[in-house]
């Protein structure tokens, strides 16, 4: 499944300068290292939902998915700690530093985590023959190993790619961002992911995407 990355930030490239988000990111990071604990809050306000909508995807229970969050936060900044003074001025990329940081901690507990055990039985406890949607609900469980389990077997780009474009509901430019490709690249991974995510399903059982999106390409979303 590839090599551990813990480096997270180190092939981010920097955002164009003078973005709005960046240059406000930059200001709360840099209030945040001089301070201000409202800074951060103000940070984990308009970053959060985007970082656990990537690391749910590979965490088995809410509490991880939580903790995966909260680790991305901290070490992101414990970055920026050390990186900012090397930088020159002006924004520098916090969300595609934080985002990337999030993946490579999602992706080692993944594996930490034996590539997805199967569910204890103590998931299901309680519900008995007699449970009103006990087995939509039995399914529905399974269906979601079964695409984390999918999502796992994904070349590495490609499941970045996937992860950040449904998850965290980026556009392709800010994909490509985070990851240090162009956007149309991360189209043709985009492409593949979803292509190829289907064939793992279809092999494991399984018969949906992601989302219950199989191709991703739902409408309204940014191109």
């Amino acid at each position: 499944m590839g090599e551990r990355d813990d480096n997270a930030g180190a092939r981010l490239r920097v955002l164009p300068g003078g973005a709005g988000e960046a240059a406000r990111d930059a200001e709360l990071v840099r209030a945040f290292l001089v301070g201000d604990e409202d800074a951060f809050e103000e940070l984990w306000r308009r970053h959060e939902a985007a970082v656990h909508g990537v690391v749910r995807r590979y965490a088995r229970v809410p509490e991880d998915a939580r903790d995966l969050v909260q680790r991305a936060f901290l070490r992101a900044l414990r970055s920026a700690r050390r990186g900012i003074g090397t930088r020159t001025p002006g924004p520098f990329p916090f969300k595609a530093w934080l985002l990337r940081i999030a993946v490579n901690l999602a992706k080692n507990h993944a594996r930490d985590e034996s590539r997805w055990r199967s569910e204890p039985l103590e998931a299901v406890d309680g519900m008995g023959d007699g449970a009103p949607g006990a087995d939509e609900a039995l399914l529905r469980r399974e269906r979601e190993r079964l695409v984390r389990a999918a999502v796992l077997e994904l070349p590495r780009r490609q499941r970045e790619v996937l992860t950040l474009r449904l998850d965290a509901d980026l556009s392709f430019a800010e994909v490509g961002d985070v990851l240090g490709i162009t956007a149309n690249n991360a189209k043709v991974s985009f492409h593949h992911a979803t292509r190829r995510l289907r064939e793992i399903v279809g092999e494991l059982g399984g018969s949906h995407g992601p989302g219950g999106a199989p191709d991703g390409e739902r409408d309204g979303r940014k191109p």
